[in-house]
């Protein structure tokens, strides 16, 4: 089944969201520009475009040089605007839940003695993280993350790898706290790993609940052995 075809049945909001949003910015865009802009496939762009217009969101028009124009319709506003307003509930929702699952977290890194950390993951969480060690005595000195482009996150440093977290004698990080919300399962097993080779133990690497991280078959024979 094509990418069109998926679509007719389900999709992304957030991405429906961005169409209406770049098509109501720019009515010249073209499918290439909106895919760069989502970070999207060609392909997967001129599916939900074509969804858009098919549901009467979009109308479209040609305009010299064989290009389109693409306006919203009085239905695809009101369609934009009950995204936002989805969009902004869920975002609301999301950084309540966030702020408190990183208060009671730190809140466990202080009973453990903990004086500083590192993150694992540059993104909205990892500002979440940042905005309430700032309430405790647990100091974050950086952000692990060796995708991002950006080099800093919550205005702590982006280093590339734990080695590097590490590297600071002066003021070590006493463990290393999750905040990758894009593939956050396959991030903590990798992290747990990654903790072994530089010489800290598994139980130095929390999540917040809200990731709602498994524990790894290792990390379950520890808890029994223990």
């Amino acid at each position: 089944m094509g990418d069109e075809s998926r679509l007719q049945e389900t999709g992304d909001p957030g991405i429906v969201l961005s169409v209406l949003t770049s098509i109501e910015r720019d009515s010249a865009t073209t499918q290439r520009k909106l895919a760069r802009e989502l970070g999207i496939a060609l392909g997967l762009a001129n599916a939900y475009l074509r969804r858009c217009v098919r549901k009467g969101l979009v109308k479209t028009s040609q305009v010299p040089l064989n290009r389109y124009a693409y306006y919203l319709t009085p239905q695809g506003f009101a369609e934009k605007s009950r995204l936002t307003a989805e969009y902004l509930a869920v975002s609301l929702d999301f950084f309540r839940r966030a702020r408190s699952d990183c208060a009671a977290l730190f809140r466990y890194c202080e009973a453990l003695g903990w004086r500083n950390v590192a993150l694992y993951g540059a993104s909205d969480l990892a500002e979440i993280a940042v905005l309430s060690a700032g309430e405790t005595a647990v100091e974050v000195l950086c952000v692990i993350d060796a995708n991002s482009h950006a080099r800093r996150c919550g205005g702590r440093p982006i280093v590339p790898n734990l080695a590097a977290a590490m590297a600071d004698t002066v003021r070590p990080a006493d463990g290393i706290i999750l905040t990758d919300t894009q593939a956050p399962q396959a991030s903590f097993d990798a992290l747990l790993l990654m903790a072994r080779r530089n010489g800290l133990p598994e139980r130095a690497v929390l999540a917040p609940s809200l990731l709602r991280i498994s524990p790894t078959a290792a990390s379950v024979e520890e808890e029994t052995a223990s």
